[in-house]
């Protein structure tokens, strides 16, 4: 089940049933099924001090996964501050709406195995954001 929630903003503008379903289909391009997956939208205030507590980072940042995947069922808390999102999508020229779906399924590539952290990664997950966003289309 995916639910969505906030925590210190208001809810982003999105269609929560077709996002569900592209959230799945994306999922199941990996082969992979969703089990309970939570987005929490969040300030940067909130992301900030999740990225602290959690993770001992002291920076701010668009999103944090939490990966509870067991197999082939994906889960976790996926922490989407929507300021960080904004300033994203003003610094890369993007449309606000655009960088928010690429941020939420950027989550969901992490929980299918698709790392952007090591030499290499970060062209490969830019990639599959950019195949997961034309199947929103």
């Amino acid at each position: 089940m995916i639910t969505y929630h906030t925590e210190g903003t208001v809810m982003p503008s999105i269609k929560k049933r077709e996002t569900t379903a592209w959230v799945r289909a994306v999922a199941a391009t990996y082969g992979k099924k969703v089990g309970d997956v939570s987005y929490i939208f969040c300030n940067d205030k909130r992301i900030l001090e999740v990225n602290r507590e959690f993770l001992q980072h002291d920076y701010y940042t668009d999103i944090i996964t939490f990966d509870y995947t067991e197999g082939d069922v994906i889960g976790g808390d996926l922490f989407i501050s929507l300021d960080t999102v904004r300033s994203n999508s003003e610094q890369f020229a993007t449309e606000y709406d655009e960088e928010l779906h690429r941020t939420i399924i950027h989550g969901i590539l992490h929980l299918c195995g698709i790392n952007d952290k090591g030499p290499g990664e970060r062209e490969i997950m830019e990639a599959a954001e950019n195949r997961a966003l034309a199947m929103l289309g």
